[in-house]
């Protein structure tokens, strides 16, 4: 594993020197095959679209739905199945939808799309039921459908192939997605007994959305304004203010308030509280713009003043395969839904209608906002006193003419081939006690990114291929629980559960360091690379430099069972680390490798018995952010008789040499039982080291002028 950290740095230099637009695009330090690492799958025979999950609360228990199935498994290990109960469609709904055109076989069947909690004790399930969309109750005791067959219109989309979200906030389903068979009355809506309230049917509402995320900010406990809760939608949607060739998509961001009852008059039994926003996420410097949201998080931690919303892009007319992930402060939305500007529509020559900034006077209370404290004090203690004059604004104005801009006006990280489908974020504090932002970034190919922001940048920690044959990712869950920490992924083809690191993976202390994996950390005493939130008792001697810098794992050995210790020449700031490893060739072979840490000019030179190694020597390094390089060495020979190496390191800088010679007792070696299993420890490192080395050569003859 240890030479994927060299060509990671080799890689991003070389990157940088193509200019800003490529240094953005970080490469995973190493890549994770399922075969790998240990990773729990749970797939159940004929069934498919594993496409919402949904965590229980304290009882570690994953919900699953399926296309005609629900199944209820350990969180723990998902493999564990406790429960499972089918909702298939009837052969004479089945018929009915296809004399629609629709597909029997696969359209036409009961794909689960709400999963949602009503209570403690009964979950609240709608599927596409053959194009009738319908709801029922789960109840947990004994895994029971009620049988309500409720009308899913509105909460549900008629096809499974439709975009959706929902959320379920005190009991009440807010749902978006498409209020009729064809898909074409796009709708936001509240599914409630008392006060049900629906979004207008008009284009500057909605416009072709494609929603992808629903949630709840709650108000501040502590906050005097009397404000309400409120619930973010965010969607792709059509754009009315921008004329491109053809359309042009615009991300949104838009809002309701939860203690919303629609209009008396005006807005009856619609939302009087709607606005939306534009989500921006672009890197100004070289014109690139994401304009097509697929998936946000939300993260809420008791550190954080306010919530913090991840999002994750691609460009409209995406056939380079970019993506983006940008993050926004929650303050900054509430401005422009409250402070910002209105956008109107405008009559142009031949009757053409373009939206500008609304220049004029705006009624009061403000349009679109909540009922707070200001209001209920100027007698308008519910949405149904509100004027008609601030409804009939609202209804004509739902659009704002202010951006909600991304943290640092910029985005998190830019990824080059690649397109991001789901993300999930958690926030930890590492052995520096300095907290850090973990991404985790799902693909259309099956691979999950781990990336956190490091102070020499973007970090792609490691990919992790969790589905064989490039299945997408379809939906992205996080458990983060002490203890209890796991990614889930969802896909057409089953689901697979992941520990948030695979510590245990790194095998040498310089491997644990140069990961920067704030979950992972060196333990001497353990001799292992471990995850700090799984040890017990003091972590004071763990060893976790997020910089990157190894120079603590100083004076750490390998070697075989009673090898002589090297006897080592060390001169200015230099040191070594040196041990063993196996080559992958079909006869045994010594390796003798060599960690150096020095300034970027030095070059190494090996010598056998006083003789110059011309072949079977490699070299690869890791560039530091304070412009020193680390050189990882080694050299592959067969033994046949006690040697000495001794490998050089030249620096023209104050004419320095560093030495560690290293004696190999042929007694020793001849012995082969008895070191043949260290030897084994590094089989799976050189075979990665080859193939990173295969990977990386592939990017760079892939690199042409037209790419950057």
């Amino acid at each position: 594993e240890m030479p994927n950290m060299a060509l990671d740095g080799l890689f991003v230099a070389l990157l940088l020197s193509f200019g800003t637009t490529v240094a953005l695009d970080p490469i995973p330090r190493i890549t994770w095959e399922p075969r790998d690492v240990h990773l729990v799958r749970f797939q159940e025979p004929g069934v498919s679209n594993y496409s919402a999950l949904l965590l229980g609360s304290g009882d570690d228990t994953l919900y699953i739905g399926a296309r005609e199935a629900i199944f209820a498994v350990n969180s723990l290990n998902i493999a564990d199945k406790q429960h499972e109960v089918r909702w298939r469609v009837t052969e004479d709904k089945k018929a009915k939808c296809a004399e629609k055109g629709k597909s029997k076989e696969t359209e036409c069947l009961n794909y689960i799309r709400v999963l949602q909690f009503l209570n403690s004790t009964v979950l609240y399930v709608c599927g596409t039921n053959a194009f009738q969309p319908t709801c029922d109750h789960l109840l947990l005791k004994t895994f029971e459908l009620v049988g309500k067959n409720e009308d899913g219109k509105g909460r549900c989309p008629f096809d499974p192939a439709q975009s959706y979200t929902s959320v379920m906030v005190d009991g009440e389903l807010y749902s978006g997605t498409s209020y009729n068979f064809l898909g074409s009355e796009p709708i936001i809506s509240r599914n409630s007994p008392q006060s049900p309230l629906r979004t207008e049917y008009a284009i500057p509402w909605l416009n072709e959305p494609s929603f992808v995320y629903a949630d709840v900010i709650r108000k501040n406990p502590n906050g005097t304004d009397g404000e309400d809760d409120k619930i973010y939608f965010f969607f792709t949607e059509v754009s009315v203010e921008y004329e491109f060739f053809g359309k042009s998509m615009i991300p949104r961001i838009a809002r309701v308030c939860k203690g919303d009852q629609g209009g008396l008059r005006t807005l009856q039994k619609k939302w009087t509280s709607f606005l939306k926003a534009r989500l921006a996420c672009s890197l100004l410097e070289n014109n690139s713009l994401f304009n097509v949201i697929n998936d946000v998080f939300i993260l809420r931690a008791p550190d954080l003043k306010e919530p913090v919303f991840y999002a994750v892009f691609t460009p409209q007319w995406n056939n380079v395969g970019l993506s983006a992930v940008c993050a926004y402060n929650m303050s900054l939305v509430e401005d422009v839904f409250s402070k910002g500007k209105y956008m109107q529509s405008a009559t142009v020559e031949q009757s053409h209608t373009k939206w500008v900034r609304y220049s004029g006077e705006v009624p009061k209370p403000r349009p679109g906002a909540c009922i707070n404290n200001e209001a209920k004090a100027a007698n308008y203690s519910s949405s149904l006193n509100l004027p008609d004059k601030t409804l009939q604004f609202v209804k004509d104005h739902p659009l704002m003419d202010d951006s909600v801009v991304p943290i640092s006006n910029r985005p998190r990280l830019i990824k080059r081939d690649v397109n991001y489908t789901q993300i999930v974020v958690d926030r930890i504090q590492a052995l520096d006690k300095t907290v850090y932002d973990v991404m985790f970034i799902s693909t259309d190919r099956g691979a999950l990114h781990k990336a956190v922001s490091a102070d020499s940048g973007m970090h792609i920690i490691e990919e992790t291929q969790l589905f064989p044959g490039s299945e997408p990712v379809q939906t992205l869950l996080l458990s983060a629980e002490p203890g209890k920490k796991y990614i889930y992924a969802g896909s057409n083809a089953g689901v697979v559960q992941a520990p948030v690191a695979f510590c245990e993976k790194h095998r040498t202390c310089v491997d644990c360091v140069l990961a920067r994996d704030p979950y992972c950390a060196w333990s001497p005493r353990k001799a292992s690379c471990v995850d700090i939130f799984k040890e017990r008792g003091s972590i004071s001697s763990l060893i976790q430099k997020m910089s990157g810098d190894a120079s603590s794992c100083t004076g750490e050995f390998f070697f075989f069972p009673k090898m002589p210790f090297p006897a080592s020449e060390m001169t200015g700031s230099s040191w070594f680390l040196c041990f063993f490893h196996l080559s992958c060739c079909q006869f045994v072979q010594e390796g003798m490798c060599v960690f150096f840490l020095g300034p970027s000019d030095v070059h190494v030179l090996w010598e056998k018995n006083g003789q110059k190694i011309d072949v079977c020597v490699s070299v690869q390094t890791h560039l530091l952010p304070d412009g020193k390089v680390y050189y990882f060495s080694w050299v592959k020979d067969t033994l046949r008789e006690s040697s000495e190496y001794c490998c050089s390191f030249l620096s023209k800088t104050g004419n320095k040499t560093s030495k560690a010679r290293i004696t190999v007792d042929r007694q020793e070696a001849t012995r082969q039982e008895s070191w043949t299993r260290e030897l084994s420890n590094w089989k799976s490192a050189v075979h990665e080291h080859d193939q990173m080395m295969q990977n990386w050569r592939k990017a760079w003859e892939s690199c042409t002028e037209d790419n950057y």
